[in-house]
């Protein structure tokens, strides 16, 4: 059984502070047996507000093992990011640190068991994300049905068909999907909100979302949608609870805000978020400054979690100017989901341009002027902007084909009959 610290077992703030004073020391220690921490500071580091930040630049510099303190045979995974950069982002993992990564990713208020067949529709590759779920789910007890949204072999016609036909309870992917399963379902003919009557949640992560398309996604499915927050290189940082506030998990982390302007860092307060591991093996992290933008506040939550709260902002707080106005992803995001359900607008998309914002969204024809003209008024009103609405048939922004299709999956081979296609000898699609 784990010994790792579990939400409610300390009462008060100076509680969780001092939990995480007492492992800091332990922290600092583990971390001087990396080539790249021992290489900055000896073994000997200095207080823990004097250590310099630790950065995205230098973890690539590091790779692949520059940061690795223990020995490669007690690795259990080795990871990279995205790879948006270009250059990689290393991580790995020994068992120990797997125990602390699943528990965090099952810190959830709807909780996973063994009854539980829950569908992992993020990437496994490299990526954290897909093992994380899928591990948090074996610890648990759940049946996993491992539907990697980056393999051919798993079209969104074959991931209707599994949550209909395995009863899918849990799932866990990034936001747009869920939409996508939704078009994919009423293609095949099933109602998403009733024919799928064993689903109790959809977990979602990876990217910003706005209220108005939670609500949506909600209401579509007939189910709660439960955020995460995490990265490849640290695991789940954060997760939400029954009211709906994400919050840190400082019970196995420091978290920091820094403010790039000021080049101040405070507990709470707006700027990018800066975390420290406190049960990590495999590669250590001291301060390390993951230049996600962030509010973080110690304000009481109704739930009883004695845990800060968190708003990822990312890239949704920025915005383009159109005009003399400023657009942001997020605000727009929440204006197109504020139309009424009932035009069944699922899929848009926008460009800010010097003096118009140009945006599409895909609506059925009975729908569309009154959808056209609905949208056209709340952005001019809400955003201040001139914009040109136009609303497109279903099909044109998610082509028929990539809800229904089903992909020609095959193994290598040389050998075919006369009316087989031998143009397929080494292709696996």
């Amino acid at each position: 059984m784990s010994t790792l610290p579990r939400i409610g077992q300390w009462r008060s703030l100076d509680e969780l502070r001092a939990l995480q004073e007492k492992q800091l020391p332990h922290t600092l220690a583990q971390a001087t047996r990396s080539p790249f921490y021992r290489a900055r500071f000896g073994d000997t580091p200095p207080a823990f507000e004097d250590l310099a930040f630790t950065s995205k630049q230098d973890m690539r510099d590091q790779y692949p093992f520059g940061m690795l303190a223990v020995d490669k045979a007690l690795l259990a995974t080795y990871h990279e990011s995205s790879g948006t950069s270009g250059q990689p982002t290393p991580s790995y993992y020994t068992a120990n640190d797997w125990t602390d990564l699943a528990e965090r990713y099952a810190r959830k208020w709807i909780g996973i068991s063994a009854e539980d067949t829950f569908l992992v529709r993020t990437p496994y590759a490299l990526m954290i994300t897909g093992h994380l779920a899928h591990a948090a789910a074996r610890l648990h007890g759940a049946t996993v049905v491992p539907g990697d949204n980056r393999s051919l072999a798993m079209p969104y016609s074959r991931v209707v068909r599994v949550l209909h036909d395995l009863e899918v309870t849990l799932s866990w992917s990034m936001p747009t999907e869920t939409l996508l399963w939704a078009a994919a379902a009423r293609a095949a003919g099933h109602k998403p909100g009733t024919d799928f009557p064993k689903l109790r949640a959809l977990f979602v992560g990876g990217e910003p979302l706005s209220a108005a398309r939670r609500a949506r996604i909600s209401e579509i499915w007939g189910v709660p949608v439960v955020e995460e927050y995490g990265s490849t290189e640290t695991g789940s940082l954060a997760g939400e609870c029954e009211h709906g506030r994400m919050h840190l998990w400082s019970d196995r982390a420091v978290f920091e805000v820094y403010d790039p302007l000021t080049g101040t860092v405070a507990p709470d307060g707006c700027g990018q978020l800066v975390v420290t591991p406190l049960y990590r093996e495999a590669m250590p992290l001291l301060r390390y400054n993951l230049e996600d933008n962030v509010e973080v506040s110690y304000a009481e939550c109704p739930c009883g979690w004695v845990l800060p709260s968190v708003r990822v902002l990312g890239r949704s707080a920025f915005g383009y100017p159109v005009g003399d106005g400023t657009v942001t992803q997020a605000r727009l995001e929440d204006l197109v989901f504020e139309l009424p359900s009932s035009y069944e607008v699922l899929f848009w998309r926008a460009k800010a341009e010097p003096d118009v914002l140009t945006v599409q969204i895909e609506v059925p024809d009975a729908h569309r002027a009154a959808a056209e003209s609905a949208l056209t008024e709340v952005i001019r009103r809400e955003l201040a902007v001139n914009c040109q609405v136009t609303g497109v048939a279903p099909g044109t922004l998610v082509p028929s084909q990539v809800l229904t299709g089903i992909h020609d999956v095959v193994k290598p081979r040389s050998l075919f009959g006369a009316d087989e296609d031998w143009d397929k000898a080494l292709l696996y699609y």
